[in-house]
């Protein structure tokens, strides 16, 4: 690998894959933890974004090759009604082997009939990035909306199918990959990232 290679804590394809796309037009080649022999199971128990992505990049960083950067993200979604719930626990918010549909129904279920102006939430994400000196920086973004009162489209995962992002009357759900691309909070924590690498 070459100088500038960044590796992504993380083996999910689509999500390199995503990383890669949002990444395009820099110096850095983009690579999934399987370059490293795969990904360190980690414990995620910091009690934010920043932490946990801290943490995910720390275990990457000891098992990476020296001259590579390394970077992890962590992600979720905040309701400002249940004081920022589900958070750091949003992929596990109804157990931790619930479902997207337990979730989602454990969410509304806490909002119950609350209007639309008490329903305001954000999606975040933090990205923690290492480089091959050991300096460690974070990217944060975040895409602002509201949650519905019942799931609506067919595509995406997670909590798009009721989080509605402000400017839009439909779902992340039903918007499609292109808009949510432009407006997602991965996609405006990694444009902050991007042009600081580019500075490279």
């Amino acid at each position: 690998m070459s100088s500038y290679s960044l590796i992504i804590a993380s083996g999910n394809a689509h999500k390199v894959k995503e990383f890669e796309q949002l990444l395009d037009g820099i110096h850095f080649k983009v690579y999934s933890a399987s370059v490293c022999g795969g990904m360190p199971k980690v414990d995620e128990n910091g009690g934010s974004f920043v932490a946990n992505s801290q943490i995910k990049a720390e275990a990457l960083r000891a098992i990476a090759p020296k001259e590579a950067w390394v970077m992890a993200d962590d992600s979720g979604l905040e309701v400002d009604a249940l004081e920022g719930a589900p958070g750091v626990y949003s992929a596990r918010y109804a157990g931790p082997d619930a479902s997207d549909q337990d979730n989602v129904t454990k969410l509304l279920k806490a909002l119950g009939d609350l209007p639309k102006e008490q329903r305001t939430a954000r999606f975040r994400c933090v990205l923690c990035v290492i480089d091959e000196f050991g300096l460690v920086s974070f990217y944060d973004g975040s895409c602002k909306g509201h949650i519905a009162i019942a799931p609506t489209g067919g595509n995406g995962f997670g909590y798009d199918p009721v989080f509605i992002p402000d400017g839009y009357d439909q779902s992340f759900a039903e918007l499609g990959d292109t808009v949510k691309g432009k407006l997602s909070h991965r996609a405006k924590a990694a444009e902050w990232l991007k042009s600081t690498l580019a500075e490279l």
